[in-house]
């Protein structure tokens, strides 16, 4: 593996921010405002991640696309009144921005991959204090929708990185799925929103319980692949 460039694509809901209280809330509040069937809030964490006309399809599989559009614009409505609210803010999971910091220290190259749109990702960036960390950002609204590999293929092509020189960092099985789609390397995280037994079956190659672990699970990684 190339020492100049490593890429670490890194999910963003579940995995580097819990949002899953804010995320819950609109899409109860986009449901209540269409008159459909509320989901419980468990099948919404389960959908974390899908893009979000993909997401609420995946809530509402007995209603229309057109209504599933409608419902996607109210969700997106009631997400940016909830960010305007002080006390809805979506915490970084404990020691992110220290891991963050080291990959950086050990020459990693930064991205995005996420099913948040371009908005929301800018909101969390200026509010986390992160504007301009992140070589590569890709979203839904430039994207396939995940698991399609297409954002971890467009990520490698925008900074120049090898798959092999590459590992997305998620919490869903959807993320897993990507990186194995697009050959990359797919670690999992314990803390999100699907169990660590599904991130296994999906394809992830290891797992960590928590931010401190991150660099030297990488380090290990790629001491893995050089080895002769």
């Amino acid at each position: 593996m190339p020492d100049s460039l490593r890429l670490a694509v890194f999910d963003v809901d579940g995995t580097l921010i819990d949002s899953q209280h804010n995320i819950v809330e609109a899409m109860s509040a986009a449901c209540r405002a269409h008159g459909v069937e509320v989901p419980r809030p468990e099948a919404v964490r389960r959908i974390i991640g899908l893009s979000l006309v993909e997401a609420v399809a995946a809530l509402l599989p007995g209603h229309e696309a057109e209504r599933h559009r409608r419902i996607a614009h109210s969700y997106k409505e009631a997400f940016a009144a909830l960010r305007l609210q002080h006390e809805r803010q979506e915490p970084l999971f404990p020691g992110a921005r220290e891991a963050l910091a080291a990959l950086e220290a050990d020459g990693w190259i930064l991205g995005l991959a996420t099913g948040k749109s371009r908005r929301g990702v800018a909101a969390m960036l200026e509010r986390c204090g992160f504007e301009g960390i992140f070589a590569t950002v890709q979203t839904a609204d430039d994207n396939p929708g995940k698991p399609h590999p297409g954002m971890l293929l467009r990520a490698m092509e925008a900074v120049g990185a090898e798959a092999e020189a590459t590992v997305m960092i998620g919490d869903t099985t959807f993320d897993m799925l990507m990186a194995r789609g697009a050959g990359t390397g797919a670690l999992g995280v314990a803390w999100g929103y699907h169990g660590v037994d599904e991130l296994l079956e999906a394809g992830a190659e290891l797992l960590i319980e928590e931010y401190a672990a991150l660099p030297q699970a990488l380090r290990e990684r790629r001491c893995a692949l050089v080895r002769p």
